[in-house]
């Protein structure tokens, strides 16, 4: 086991926050919040369906923040998970799953695993803790599983041994398919809802090829799905017993979802990666169809239209938000803490290629607020998470990853 010592940088956020809303200062008479993000759009030409879609209005967290680096020498870790005694389980992307002290303290990896197929962005992905923990200590994880001409996500459970040592009497509860042969867009995020439904968030394989599959409902390809504990199907999804629909499926045209969240009212938002531009936060339905690749903001990688450039479709939903240029989001959760008064109700997206988290102001369904976290760290944010105590902590995917907590001062 290692011990890492911590290490606090001080951050301060001083300016008070614009748009009145979720607990936020009003800025002062005569003055008008401008949009957080300035540079230029990759979609030039492109307009948002409604106000608000794109561009908030920038807000300023009124207290001091300070965050310390709690743990460090993670390689590349992925998903963040908050375990009843508060320590935290952390996966790392080459297949090792380990335990965290708020000390610092790092544990070996945990035996009982089964093998990853750890290349590209493959490898360990989420992890979750089961709702039932307290009796049966079941932790839930998604991953690149290793197939027969290729692989594809799975979701494994087992029971977390009672010295923290390894997992046992794994099952796997859910296989993607069809098996692929690549190295991209495996999603892959958990979350639990209040009944205790699983949700998966998958992506598409990013490939030409595999693009389509994205609007099909013989593929799990794009789509978040919902299954119970026990992998199980809930006779309520919305595909059930339809010809050629898969069971599990609960909402379809995605393109690479790397973060789901449920509010407290029991709505599931999700957030998907873009191309150069187009992340797209989304309040994610049931049996609903979110246009990927159909509709989308931003552009191709190479410069050219997203299929024939359209950004809305009769049959498909807008996203909530999106971001042009991207932030390129991980994970994310919404915030509930005591800490933080005001920014209750607000969702923390990890961002990767920005080096922040943001935070989304909401009101009445809607984004009226983004401030960026973090920012001094120059680390990609790969998830994260709320403390028991309000504070948000997060993960950096790096060679070098860390544990990192933020705090008000």
């Amino acid at each position: 086991m290692r011990l890492i010592a911590l290490a606090a940088t001080v951050s301060l956020v001083t300016l008070a926050a614009a748009c009145g809303a979720n607990g936020q200062d009003e800025p002062a008479a005569g003055q008008a919040a401008g949009p957080l993000e300035t540079r230029p759009a990759n979609g030039a030409d492109q307009q948002p369906a409604f106000a608000g879609q794109t561009r908030a209005p920038a807000v300023r967290t009124e207290a001091a923040l300070t965050h310390a680096v709690v743990a460090s020498g993670l390689e590349h870790p992925w998903g963040l998970a908050l375990l009843p005694d508060g320590r935290w389980l952390v996966t790392e992307r080459p297949g090792r799953l380990r335990i965290v002290g708020t000390d610092g303290r790092v544990s070996e990896p945990l035996a009982g695993l089964p093998a990853v197929a750890a290349r590209g962005q493959g490898g360990l992905l989420d992890v979750a803790v089961g709702p039932t923990f307290g009796q049966d200590r079941l932790i839930y994880w998604s991953y690149a599983q290793p197939r027969d001409g290729g692989n594809g996500t799975a979701v494994a459970r087992g029971r977390l041994s009672d010295d923290g040592t390894r997992v046992e009497n794994v099952q796997v509860i859910f296989a993607a398919q069809p098996t692929y042969d690549g190295d991209k867009h495996f999603g892959s995020a958990l979350a639990f809802d209040r009944a205790g439904h699983l949700f998966i968030t998958l992506g598409e394989r990013s490939d030409a090829p595999m693009r389509p599959q994205a609007q099909d409902l013989g593929s799990h390809m794009g789509k978040t799905i919902r299954i119970n504990a026990d992998g199980t199907v809930p006779s309520d999804n919305p595909f059930v017993n339809r010809d050629g629909a898969l069971p599990e499926i609960w909402s379809l045209g995605h393109r690479n979802m790397q973060g789901i969240a449920v509010a407290s009212n029991g709505d599931v938002w999700t957030v998907e990666h873009g191309t150069r531009g187009g992340d797209e936060i989304n309040l994610d339905r049931r049996g609903l169809n979110y246009g990927w690749p159909d509709a989308a903001y931003g552009i191709e990688y190479r410069g050219t239209p997203i299929n024939a450039g359209n950004t809305a479709r009769e049959g498909t939903e807008q996203p909530v938000y999106y971001w042009d240029p991207v932030i390129a989001p991980g994970g994310m959760t919404f915030y509930e803490g005591a800490m933080f008064p005001g920014w209750r109700g607000n969702l923390l997206v990890a961002g990767l290629k920005e080096k922040h988290i943001a935070r989304l102001v909401r009101q009445n369904g809607r984004v009226v607020g983004e401030e960026r976290l973090l920012t001094d760290l120059g680390e990609r944010v790969r998830d994260v998470a709320v403390g028991p105590d309000g504070a948000v902590w997060a993960i950096t995917d790096e060679e070098n990853g860390k544990l990192v907590r933020l705090s008000a001062r």
